[in-house]
């Protein structure tokens, strides 16, 4: 069955502000888009922060302000950033529970009918620079405006943590495979499109494929 995969992270701001436009593809086109959450290449990539170029993390920032203005997206740091770091060494800190909370969340969400609106809702409120995501029932109750119960799937989670972790590493396999190692990565028919500034060339690429427009769009 024809699908559109979609490899993405909840420490990158740049699948964030591509998700609430895939939302609305996967509202508009007749293929389903298959969210494979990755753990970021802070975690993949061992050491990566120390060698980045140090114009990236102000530019990265710059652009992503820029791109959220321009979208109409709330933006912010997160609170707390889903990466236990230090940000002037580059250091990271083995012990990650943020990020693996939310990925493993992430896994168990992508299996549902609702997987769509839980990666909109919960990168919205880590990313959308209004609240802490960790503070009061903030995740709880973005999980539910979702469609979904937070504890039931931390309960999956806790039952299933072997299992889940398989599925982020070959769903890290696979992207590799694709061509393309960051995030967000969009894979039709095995052409991959990297970034959140590819969307438009995917559309294209249904279009030229013959994916019809759904009733819904």
């Amino acid at each position: 069955m024809r699908q559109v995969d979609v490899y993405w992270s909840f420490r990158s701001p740049y699948s964030y502000l591509a998700t609430s436009r895939l939302r609305q593809m996967s509202q508009s086109w007749d293929v389903p888009f298959v969210f494979r959450p990755v753990y970021p290449i802070a975690v993949r990539i061992p050491g990566f922060f120390k060698t980045v170029n140090p114009l990236w993390p102000p530019y990265l920032v710059r652009d992503c302000l820029r791109i959220a203005e321009y979208q109409g997206l709330p933006f912010g740091r997160p609170d707390p950033d889903p990466i236990v770091m230090d940000m002037q060494s580059g250091e990271v800190e083995a012990d990650q529970p943020y990020i693996h909370r939310l990925t493993r969340l992430g896994v168990v969400a992508s299996h549902t009918p609702q997987a769509m609106a839980f990666f909109d809702e919960v990168s919205r409120l880590i990313w959308g620079g209004q609240k802490s995501w960790m503070a009061d029932r903030n995740l709880e109750i973005a999980v539910a405006d979702a469609g979904l119960n937070l504890s039931a799937l931390e309960r999956d989670v806790a039952a299933r943590t072997d299992e889940i972790e398989a599925e982020i590493e070959a769903n890290e396999a696979a992207q590799k495979a694709a061509g393309h190692w960051g995030v967000p990565l969009m894979v039709f028919e095995d052409e991959p499109f990297f970034g959140q500034d590819r969307l438009d060339l995917l559309e294209w690429r249904l279009g030229k494929a013959g994916v019809a427009k759904s009733g819904n769009a």
